[in-house]
């Protein structure tokens, strides 16, 4: 995921559309890493996410002006909060099923508190910090299930992925005078070839894949570029421009519910006990954090 925070507005009640856009903007990314999962199993997932953003990008572009005194920022934060980001995250979900990735990836949102403590000068909260041990017990709990503590490489991606976003927030917080629009538009134009070229690096097969690649493929790829990335985030921006971030962040928290769905509906997945105790700590951790204050 890539956020912007704007300056919060006045405390409002949520309209009926604001609350369907928001269970919308979950809908879009969990389902996300059901796509993606699917599509894994034929295509290299680096290569996969380059084909995202190749399709995001021609989506977007002709909608924004170039960021011209933003480019060299862009181009840094496209390499770390979507090229490696990406390349780290959904190699793990290679190696996992897609309801598994997506409890995990909730560590996003404590791992951006801690470098906001650590690096921006925020000072959390003992709510926050209750949130942040919970969530972190949380995936200490899904990481033991014995189906994945097999697979513990794919969990440390997963986790290191999430790390590298919370830092790609980071940065984006300190760009002024842009649009959310246009971020995510111009770093899916740098981002595209920054992972087109790792997957030249460090995977194999691609030509063989591209040619031999089913429809579920290429669905996958218009799935995550055009309705993950494209209309998520623009649903997202609208949201969290004329309504409070503090509300509309818990919305972020049916993410994972559902991926599990869609993974035990379109991919026969399924989840024992211990990773659901485990999900639902990760997800109680990051609620104590997005919601309410300290």
């Amino acid at each position: 995921m890539t956020m912007i925070a704007p300056p919060l507005g006045p405390a409002t009640n949520l309209r009926l559309i604001d609350m369907l856009m928001g269970v919308a903007v979950a809908m879009a990314w969990g389902m996300g890493f059901v796509f993606a999962k699917a599509a894994i199993g034929y295509f290299p997932p680096i290569l996969l996410m380059s084909f995202r953003f190749f399709v995001t990008a021609l989506a977007l572009v002709w909608f924004v002006r170039i960021p011209r005194a933003h480019l060299g920022r862009l181009a840094l934060i496209a390499l770390i909060a979507s090229t490696v980001q990406y390349s780290l995250t959904f190699t793990g979900l290679k190696g996992l099923d897609a309801g598994a990735a997506a409890l995990i990836v909730q560590l996003e949102v404590p791992f951006l508190v801690l470098i906001g403590a650590l690096f921006l000068g925020e000072a959390p909260g003992w709510r926050k910090w209750a949130g942040i041990a919970l969530a972190f017990v949380g995936v200490w709990q899904i990481a033991g299930a014995p189906q994945i503590a097999a697979a513990w490489i794919s969990v440390l991606l997963v986790i290191s992925g999430a790390f590298i976003w919370a830092v790609g927030q980071a940065m984006i917080r300190r760009l002024d005078g842009i649009d959310g629009l246009t971020v995510t538009a111009w770093i899916a134009v740098m981002a595209a070839p920054q992972l087109l070229v790792s997957s030249l690096i460090f995977e194999t097969g691609q030509w063989a894949a591209i040619t031999g690649a089913g429809w579920v493929v290429w669905v996958a790829v218009a799935y995550l570029g055009l309705i993950m990335t494209a209309l998520g985030y623009g649903l997202w921006y609208t949201l969290i421009r004329r309504n409070p971030v503090s509300q509309v962040a818990p919305f972020l928290l049916l993410l994972p519910l559902f991926a599990v769905l869609g993974g035990v509906l379109f991919l026969g997945e399924s989840l024992s006990s211990q990773v659901l105790v485990g999900g639902a700590l990760v997800v109680g951790g990051v609620g104590f954090i997005l919601i309410g204050r300290d």
